[in-house]
């Protein structure tokens, strides 16, 4: 895990003096709402529906047991005592003072944590694999070239006031845990033909208003030239990228409209001229960053270990919430977030305070928070699997449900943000509630919900995807089939007509029900079956009645 160096901690010091003027001035009415946005949005703090929001950055998702208890200390005295874990590896606080906000900072600070850049158009908090580092299918940890990403991008003087925000993701792994493909750029560290590291370089992917699927325009950049060939591609989107349209400003309609060629051959000649200059990343730097990323001292362990006395319920939970880890002996472990009828991606205090303990003692003190709105304890022993499990029922946390159908992601919606036009809270509870019987039989089915066309519940992505809208005034809700985030990237199809917030969670039940009878047999999943069905016998089970 990285640590601040002197530049770090004294940087992020001075930024939170400079933003505690900001807000006093603000306070004291010297400064407009107007003239106080651009200063607000540069430190992560949005004004929401009813109360500014705070957003925490957890670059590529890794926290210490230390930082998750700050991070309980401040639900408790400066929020209504939860915190929101988000689709960018982030934690959102809803309701804080704004006249507190510096204090936060402040506390932040104390345990190197900032929010910096988790908004604003630039580059946005690096997100990677959440498995990084302990997953069996990747071929070296990719965190360490997002901390060197991190590092270049933070108040990079270009690259600050871009034409839209800017994300970027890391993978190491074949099945994409990080969902590169629908990143401004994403990158999928490989094995070069020579056996040297490199990366396949992703651009233009996007949700949104407009979605697309990234390109791949480079499948063999070597690692040394990471920052050159990624400066050189914000140097082209810099330069011809929209700025009279927020709606088409973003890399992706760039690249669309020029084509994928054409935008590739400017970046190759951008970069053929700065590549041999100051950013080419000496071995040693490489060497530095990654040993911040060491493994832990892990012992030698048998591969397997008798967990416990025959338990449904445990083992049920071994089965959906662990994952193989490259250290025999070891599991990396899912804590859903996503207790049947609850919040998607929201933790408590308490919730926050038990897993730093969990970590601290069972997880060499390290805590991951995933993109799908869960948390991750990435190296716990097999024989402690038993405590964990029993820890987490302690804390209502032991939902067996991980990539389940109630396993859904969802934007805070209308029941918080500004910028949505329903809610998405609800429709998740309701249809977790409803599907929860039948999880198990379902199998791996994924969920996502947007309350308006931001998309920040990935609902472009989703096997079933909603986007909430406003139709004459009141809710209503698209429903998109045949989406995917990982590897087997795909865009989701509306299926028709819109449904009311009732309507809605049965048509994702005929959907489900619709599945169940076509599939050819257990083991087919959604996706494979939606592929050789296609829609329509589900847009025939959704409107033939209608």
């Amino acid at each position: 895990m990285y640590r601040y160096d002197e530049f770090d901690a004294e940087f992020v010091r001075q930024r939170v003096a400079q933003f505690r003027d900001q807000v006093a001035r603000r306070v004291s009415g010297e400064l407009t709402e107007d003239e106080f946005k651009p200063l607000r949005l540069r430190n992560g703090v949005y004004l929401q529906l009813h109360a500014y929001m705070l957003r925490i950055a957890i670059p590529y998702g890794t926290l210490s047991s230390r930082q998750m208890r700050k991070l309980a200390h401040i639900a408790r005295v400066y929020d209504r005592g939860t915190g929101h874990f988000t689709t960018r590896q982030n934690l959102q606080f809803n309701w804080p003072k704004l006249s507190d906000i510096p204090a936060i900072l402040d506390e932040l600070a104390d345990v190197e944590m900032h929010a910096i850049q988790t908004s604003g158009n630039c580059i946005r908090n690096v997100t990677a694999d959440h498995f990084a580092g302990a997953a069996a299918d990747e071929v070296a940890d990719p965190r360490p070239y997002a901390e060197i990403i991190r590092q270049w991008s933070s108040l990079h003087p270009e690259f600050s006031w871009l034409p839209r925000k800017f994300k970027v993701a890391v993978t190491a792994a074949e099945h994409d845990r990080a969902a590169i493909q629908v990143h401004d750029i994403g990158l999928h560290l490989k094995r070069l033909g020579d056996g040297s590291l490199g990366f396949a370089v992703w651009v233009g992917g996007g949700q949104g208003r407009t979605p697309f699927l990234a390109k791949l325009i480079r499948d063999d950049l070597p690692e040394q030239d990471l920052l050159s060939y990624l400066e050189a591609i914000l140097r082209v989107y810099n330069l011809h990228g929209r700025r009279d349209n927020i709606y088409k400003a973003r890399i992706k309609i760039l690249v669309h409209e020029i084509g994928a060629e054409a935008f590739a051959a400017q970046v190759e000649d951008e970069w053929r001229r700065i590549r041999d200059g100051a950013l080419k990343l000496p071995e040693q730097e490489i060497k530095r960053i990654d040993a911040y990323f060491a493994p832990p001292a892990f012992e030698t362990r048998p591969a397997t270990a008798a967990l416990r006395a025959p338990d449904r319920a445990f083992d049920r939970w071994v089965t959906r919430n662990t994952h193989a880890h490259r250290r025999p002996g070891y599991a990396i472990v899912t804590i859903s977030l996503k207790p049947i009828g609850g919040i998607p991606g929201d933790a408590s205090a308490a919730q926050m305070d038990a897993i730093a303990d969990l970590a601290e003692r069972y997880s060499f003190d390290e805590v991951r928070v995933t993109h799908e709105q869960n948390l991750v304890l990435p190296h716990v022993r097999l024989g402690d699997l038993w405590d964990v499990y029993s820890a987490l029922e302690d804390i209502d946390l032991a939902e067996a449900n991980a990539g389940l159908v109630t396993d859904i992601i969802a934007c805070p919606g209308l029941d918080y943000c500004a910028l949505a036009n329903a809610r998405s809270i609800p429709i998740s509870q309701r249809i977790s509630e409803r599907l929860a019987a039948r999880q198990d039989e379902i199998g791996d089915l994924k969920i996502k919900i947007s309350g308006c066309i931001n998309a920040c519940g990935h609902h472009h992505v989703g096997h079933i995807g909603i986007l909430g809208v406003e139709k004459r005034g009141e809710e209503h809700y698209q429903l998109m089939l045949g989406g995917s985030g990982a590897e087997d990237a795909a865009l989701a199809g509306i299926t028709g007509p819109g449904f009311g917030p009732e309507g809605i969670v049965d048509a994702v039940e005929k959907v489900v029900d619709t599945y169940l009878k076509l599939r050819s047999g257990p083991q087919e999943p959604f996706l494979a079956a939606y592929g050789r069905l296609g829609a329509a016998p589900f847009k025939e089970a959704l409107y033939a009645a209608a």
